[in-house]
C-alpha cells in the first residue's frame, strides 16, 4: 500500500458546560485569571458518559459521513488516559457498539499526543498492508481524574471524543498522511502524571511550558520537512489545546502565517487525547480548511510524549 488517507472526522462533546464562574463557586478563582493565564472559557463534563459512550458517538459520526460501512472497518484505535475500564480495551467496545467484526482493536497511552501516534499506528498498519480501513479516536474523561478542590488543575480539562476514519490511497495516489515525527523525553515524566489507585491529574504548569514553548516548534517544522510541505503552505495548524499562551508560543517559532491556528482550547478546555481531533473536526465542520489542504497536527503532553504529522483535509 502506498499509504493512507483520512477520508472524514467526527465529534462529541457532553451537554453540561462548566464555565469560569461556575469553578471560581468552587475553587478560590476567578473567570479573569483563569482567561489570561490559560485562555479557556468553557469547557464540557460528562455526567453520565463513559470514555467508550464518547468514543463511539464520535467515531458512529465519522463512520456515517465516510461512506464506508462497519463492515469496511478492520481496525479501531483508541487513545486514551482516562479510561476507569481497562478490560475489554476501549477499542474493542466501540467496535462491539458499532457492528464492526474482527477488527484489530487497542488502546494507545501516550496521553495528550495520544492521536496523533494512533493516527501513525493506523497509517503504518495500512501502509505495511495489514489493514485497509481504520477508524482512530481519541476519547478522554478527564473530570474523572481530576481534583476539584485543586485551583491550579481543576480550571483546566474538559471531557470529550474525536475520531477519523482513514483508508488506503490508490495506486499513484499520493498519501494523505505524512511521516510521523514522534518520541519522548521519559527523563521529565514526573512533570505531569496521573498515578495510583484513585489517581488524580498532577502538573508541574511551569515546566510543562517551558518545554513546549521551546523544544516543540523544530520538531513540528521535521513533520513538514518529512512530509515535503513547506511550513508557509501549511493551510492550518492543529496542536494539542493546552493552553492558549503555549500554542501562540509554538506558533512563534514557525513560520506558517496562512495557517487557520485551531483555538479548540477557549470554548473544550484541555481534552488530552481528543484534544487534536476534536478542533480538526470542528475546523472541517466550520469549512475553515479547503479540502486537500495541508494540515498540521501535533500532540504533546503527558509523558513527556511529543508526535506529528501533516495531514491532508478531508
Amino acid at each position: 500500500m502506498a499509504g493512507s488517507r483520512i477520508v472524514s472526522l467526527g465529534h462529541y462533546q457532553p451537554s453540561r458546560l462548566v464555565t469560569n464562574d461556575d469553578l471560581a463557586a468552587i475553587v478560590d478563582t476567578n473567570d479573569e485569571w483563569i482567561r489570561d493565564r490559560v485562555g479557556i472559557v468553557t469547557r464540557r463534563v460528562a455526567e453520565t458518559e463513559s470514555v467508550a459512550d464518547m468514543a463511539t458517538a464520535a467515531a458512529g459520526k465519522a463512520l456515517a459521513a465516510s461512506g464506508l460501512t462497519a463492515a469496511d472497518i478492520d481496525m479501531v484505535v483508541v487513545a486514551t488516559c482516562s479510561a476507569i475500564d481497562r478490560c475489554p480495551n476501549t477499542a474493542a467496545r466501540v467496535a462491539h457498539r458499532l457492528g464492526i467484526a474482527a477488527p484489530a482493536a487497542m488502546d494507545v497511552n501516550t496521553a495528550c499526543s495520544g492521536f496523533s501516534y494512533a493516527l501513525a499506528t493506523a497509517d503504518h498498519a495500512i501502509r505495511a498492508g495489514a489493514s485497509r480501513n481504520a477508524i482512530v479516536i481519541g476519547s478522554e474523561k478527564l473530570s474523572d481524574v481530576t481534583d476539584w478542590t485543586d485551583r491550579s488543575t481543576c480550571v483546566l480539562f474538559g471531557d470529550a471524543a474525536g475520531a477519523a476514519v482513514l483508508t488506503a490511497t490508490a495506486d499513484g495516489e499520493e498519501p494523505g498522511i505524512g511521516p510521523v515525527v514522534w518520541g519522548s523525553a521519559p527523563e521529565r515524566g514526573d512533570v505531569l502524571k496521573i498515578e495510583g489507585w484513585r489517581p488524580y491529574i498532577q502538573q508541574e504548569g511551569q515546566a510543562v511550558f517551558r518545554w513546549a514553548t521551546t523544544a516543540l516548534a523544530p520538531l513540528a517544522l521535521q513533520a513538514c520537512e518529512r512530509a515535503g510541505v513547506a511550513p508557509t503552505d501549511i493551510a492550518a495548524f492543529v496542536p494539542h489545546q493546552a493552553n492558549t499562551r503555549i500554542i501562540d508560543g509554538i506558533v512563534k517559532r514557525l513560520n506558517i502565517p496562512n495557517a487557520v491556528i485551531a483555538k479548540d482550547i477557549v470554548e473544550s478546555g484541555n481534552t488530552s487525547a481528543a484534544s487534536v481531533p476534536l478542533a480538526l473536526s470542528k475546523l472541517v465542520e466550520r469549512r475553515e480548511v479547503p479540502s486537500g489542504a495541508p494540515v498540521l497536527l501535533f500532540g504533546f503532553g503527558g509523558g513527556l510524549t511529543y508526535a506529528g504529522q501533516v495531514v491532508r483535509c478531508p
